[in-house]
């Protein structure tokens, strides 16, 4: 049971201190307490089976209120002595009542794919490449939250920033003019005195913030909405280093830190009634097309590491099978395998690529990806135009062959996988980032 406080780090375990040097001694683990039968694994650390039965239940409901349907359960009245006793085992008291609400766009396309925005009581990641537009839909979430229902939650808002400062300056641009701010009264306007900010320079100071100040800063200033700035700064900083020197042991450190990181905005945003949402960075996939592939035949392959659950960018070894194709697509054809997967939960890969589209990866891997509710992603693409090139010879210009250059940046949307949204089909919704705030692109009938 040594992985018990990394699985579920906010379990009370002092009920079951008895038991757990007999479950490790044992070599038990959270996960054989929950698959394997009370009585089996009593018998296995000689332990009395009633006991035994009594910890393995606390643990899934523990899990159970980590995913966020515990509520839900005791909503129903179904099983009442159940969550009673989870809750006397897990030491949490039962989550206060909240309007549940959502946080606008302020773009009714964009809002339509994101089932009316982002939700309270969730946990959602927006993830894209530099300049894809995450902090602009960030900052437009820090003023929609400070607006009544249906746009907002009529709440504060909160930005930690691991990177830059606050662009308090855009923040103004768009207070006067976006089409949906700039016309609101004065004393119905979003304010930036109700946003409150704050920068993380390390994984330390972070901790420090999430887990003491900010329960703190949600109740006094009455927030709604919690960004993160990105989640991915600070774990790339401390751990790059580390995994050069200590390799699997400095990835084992990461991932348990993630669980926690996760379990911890995840209580937040069930408990508090609000809305957390992270950034987080991209890493570019790459693999070798397989020699058993044809000449002819794309060359385009998913990757990942299908071994390592954290999900660092080690490329996939093809197997001497000929892989399957989707769309284009070669991937691999153990349907068990990461790289078959992922392409299904990281936003990029399930619809046919192009040469001048990168496959990414969203960082920090498997581990965090099972710390969201929601994925957001936020995908771009070149467009290319051709200009004359001009070349001076012997004094004079003259027009030599054409050059091409990118004209403009068309960029995407797209819920990857959200609790209360379908995933979008296709590449998304095209947006475009302007003066006054993010709007989507017109169709063309």
């Amino acid at each position: 049971m040594t992985d018990l406080l990394q699985v579920l780090p906010d379990l009370d375990t002092r009920p079951f201190s008895h038991l757990l040097p007999s479950l490790d001694k044992a070599l038990v683990a959270t996960n054989d307490l929950v698959v394997l039968e009370p009585a089996d694994v009593a018998k296995r650390a000689q332990l009395p089976p009633a006991d035994v039965r009594r910890l393995a239940d606390a643990v899934v409901l523990a899990l159970h209120r980590h995913l966020g349907f515990g509520a839900e359960e005791a909503a129903r009245g179904s099983d009442k002595a159940f969550l009673s006793a989870s809750e006397s085992a897990s030491g949490d008291a039962p989550a206060p009542e909240h309007r549940w609400g959502s946080i606008s766009t302020l773009d009714e396309q964009l809002d339509a794919a994101l089932g009316g925005g982002f939700r309270s009581g969730y946990l959602a990641e927006v993830t894209g490449e530099s300049g894809a537009g995450k902090t602009q839909l960030l900052l437009t979430l820090l003023l929609a939250s400070q607006l009544p229902a249906p746009h907002g939650l009529s709440r504060s808002a909160v930005y930690i920033s691991t990177e830059a400062a606050l662009a308090t300056t855009r923040l103004t641009q768009l207070l006067s003019s976006h089409p949906s701010l700039a016309p609101l009264p004065r004393d119905q306007k979003p304010s930036l005195s109700r946003i409150l900010s704050i920068q993380t320079p390390d994984l330390e100071s972070q901790e420090h913030i999430l887990r003491y100040q900010l329960p703190v800063a949600i109740k006094k200033h009455n927030v709604g909405l919690v960004v993160l700035d990105s989640v991915a700064a600070n774990f790339r900083a401390e751990f790059e280093k580390q995994g050069a020197k200590e390799g699997a042991a400095a990835m084992a450190k990461r991932g348990a830190q993630l669980v926690q990181l996760g379990a911890l905005l995840r209580h937040l945003a069930r408990t508090e009634g609000i809305a957390v949402v992270v950034a987080n960075q991209v890493a570019d996939r790459f693999a070798k097309a397989p020699s058993a592939t044809p000449s002819n035949a794309p060359s385009r392959t998913t990757s990942g590491n299908s071994q390592n659950g954290d999900g660092a960018n080690t490329p996939h070894q093809q197997t001497s099978n000929p892989p399957s194709q989707t769309e284009g697509l070669i991937i691999s054809p153990d349907a068990l395998a990461l790289d078959h997967q992922q392409c299904w939960f990281t936003g990029w890969g399930d619809v046919q690529s192009d040469p001048l589209h990168t496959l990414k990866t969203p960082s920090l891997g498997l581990v965090w990806t099972n710390q969201i509710a929601c994925r957001i992603a936020l995908s771009k693409r070149p467009v290319y135009a051709r200009r004359p090139l001009v070349v001076t010879v012997n004094g004079e210009d003259q027009w030599n062959e054409d050059e091409n250059h990118i004209s403009k940046w068309r960029r995407w949307l797209k819920v990857v996988f959200a609790p209360w949204a379908p995933p979008t089909e296709g590449r998304g919704i095209e947006y475009e980032v302007l003066k006054n705030g993010i709007r989507h692109v017109s169709k063309d009938p």
